[in-house]
């Protein structure tokens, strides 16, 4: 079980043991018996180690196994993680209630889960900062807390602005007034650098930084940031309009041409986490409009998997052309992730595209997405590629469906025939699963099954195109006007209620064509109409789902 715990970072000792940590010490016990094994070179035992006191390190004897909690509790280490985790927050928001303040909610989501895990007795102090320093940007003054010291910001919501104060939590009892000033000073220093390089950045327009990405190199043979922005502003026409979404183009075009100019600012190139929030900043104190400062946002967004996606059309195409240009470049470039390596995060690119897309509604081509980004890329990209593209798309979105909770037959069987649109993929995922296991879709099931099985590994003529005057028997008249109302019925983009409904009519003219009529007639030319009629129906449901990956078809 130790072996198989699998962490983010790993450390190996003794050339052979992995862990997040070296391992010193194991407690096993059952009762008040220890539980005997061996693991990464250490055997199991009934003592553990309590929190360090300068150099004194107090040993704890555990006399059962029941007795641990409260034991471990008495010695100044809280092992139960919740109860860490709620006193983190209780006490943080209680010190920051003192000041007239509270710890931002996302902060629970951000920020606690972290902090729980470097403490093992939390203990939360309040501290202080200039009141100057809340001049810069709200933004980078919380990034600097949150991401670079892992303190609480505090803020007055109903004024909507932070308060000089912060929260730390230290391990132990220790010297407060100490350990405040330390982390005070610490704090200091870093908005003072944040200061500095904030005043640099104001002297220089967001656009002046746009040329400065051309000393950063992308992937060595697809360039470097320069380059890859001006590929992703020649994607955004062709886009918008495979998007639908033309009547926002200049909107996103300007977005694009700006939306990766704040990696090369002083700020974001000390603070990475602002790239794109600074963008936002910066480009409305240039005086541009608040659609496309937030397109400019938008456009690196997700972030990660709990992030938010874009909302805005202007920042959905900005955001999608730019994961799109990296994904197809990428894979061209032979930047496949393996199993046990993504270093340009390709999966993490591919899932916020979908994310995007499927969150917003959008449609898309894929296919027809990814040919207009193989043109632009700075290598040939060959078919086979675009086609590699693709499938890890589908891999990533098949995914996503199952951590859904949607059925594996049902994802199998819509994206065996539907891939290439992953919002109408999702959407069709969904009205699957709610009808497959009803009588109306077991019935059509039955309907289409038998028609398939006839013309499985028989050679039918794909060019024969059925011909109504050959017709024998008032049966095959019926069935083909059943076809041909369905056939109708089913315009682009058809979902499976529409199916299943339009397909209802074909069940008692193939009842009764089974009945009367002998398929494999001896005459050839009648034989071959009649298979032809079947490979027609049992073609019906292509685009939508492949019967032949459900159960009992």
């Amino acid at each position: 079980i130790i072996r198989k715990l699998q962490f983010k970072k790993s450390m190996r000792w003794n050339s052979k043991a992995t862990y997040s940590r070296p391992l010193r010490w194991i407690v096993a016990m059952h009762g008040s018996s220890v539980v005997p094994f061996s693991a990464c070179g250490v055997s199991s035992g009934s003592s553990s180690l309590g929190l360090r006191s300068g150099f004194d390190v107090p040993r704890i004897e555990i006399p059962d196994a029941g007795s641990y909690l409260e034991q471990m509790k008495d010695n100044k280490i809280m092992v139960d993680m919740e109860e860490r985790k709620t006193n983190i927050w209780n006490a943080a928001q209680a010190l920051a209630s003192d000041k007239g303040g509270e710890i931002p909610k996302d902060m629970r989501r951000e920020l606690l889960d972290e902090v729980t895990n470097l403490v093992e007795y939390p203990t939360s102090i309040m501290g202080t900062f200039k009141e100057d320093f809340l001049k810069l940007p709200k933004e980078i003054l919380v990034t600097v807390m949150k991401k670079h010291q892992r303190y609480f910001p505090v803020e007055d919501v109903e004024r909507d602005q932070l308060l000089p104060v912060f929260v730390t939590v230290a391990n132990g009892e220790m010297d407060e007034k100490t350990v405040r000033g330390g982390n005070e000073a610490v704090l200091t220093a870093r908005f003072e650098d944040a200061d500095f390089f904030y005043k640099l950045d104001m002297q220089k327009k967001l656009s002046d930084f746009r040329p400065l990405l051309s000393g950063t190199m992308f992937q060595k043979d697809l360039g470097t940031m320069l380059d890859k922005a001006d590929r992703t502003d020649k994607l955004i026409a062709p886009l918008a309009k495979a998007m639908n979404l033309s009547h926002v183009e200049e909107i996103a075009s300007k977005a694009s041409h700006l939306s990766r100019a704040d990696l090369a600012s002083s700020v974001v190139t000390e603070f990475t986490a602002l790239a794109g929030i600074l963008g936002k900043h910066y480009a409305l104190k240039d005086g541009l409009t608040l659609d496309v400062a937030e397109a400019i946002f938008e456009s690196v967004l997700p972030r990660n998997a709990s992030d938010i996606v874009p909302k805005t059309e202007a920042g959905i195409i900005v955001a999608v052309t730019d994961r799109l240009d990296s994904l197809v470049g990428l894979v061209a470039a032979g930047c496949t992730p393996t199993a046990s390596a993504d270093p340009y995060g390709l999966r993490r690119i591919a899932n916020g595209m979908l994310q995007t897309l499927i969150q917003n509604k959008v449609n898309l081509d894929l296919k027809q997405a990814i040919a207009a980004a193989a043109e632009i890329q700075p290598i040939d990209v060959e078919s086979e590629q675009c086609d590699e593209a693709h499938d890890f798309v589908v891999k990533r979105l098949e995914q996503l469906l199952i951590e859904d909770d949607a059925p594996r037959e049902v994802i199998r069987s819509v994206l065996a025939e539907r891939n290439s649109d992953p919002y109408l993929a999702v959407v069709t995922v969904k009205e699957l699963a709610e009808l497959y296991t009803t009588e109306d879709f077991a019935a059509v099931l039955a309907s289409y099954s038998r028609p398939t099985r006839i013309v499985s590994g028989k050679d039918v003529d794909m060019e024969w195109k059925v011909d109504e005057s050959v017709f024998q028997q008032q049966e095959e008249k019926e069935l083909w006007d059943a076809y041909k109302a369905v056939k109708n019925e089913l315009t682009d983009a058809f979902g499976v209620k529409t199916f299943v409904e339009a397909s209802k009519v074909l069940e008692a003219p193939l009842e009764s064509f089974f009945n009367s009529v002998f398929v494999m007639d001896e005459d050839d030319t009648i034989r071959k109409n009649r298979l032809a009629m079947m490979r027609d129906i049992a073609t019906l449901p292509r685009g939508l789902l492949d019967f032949k990956s459900l159960p009992n078809f």
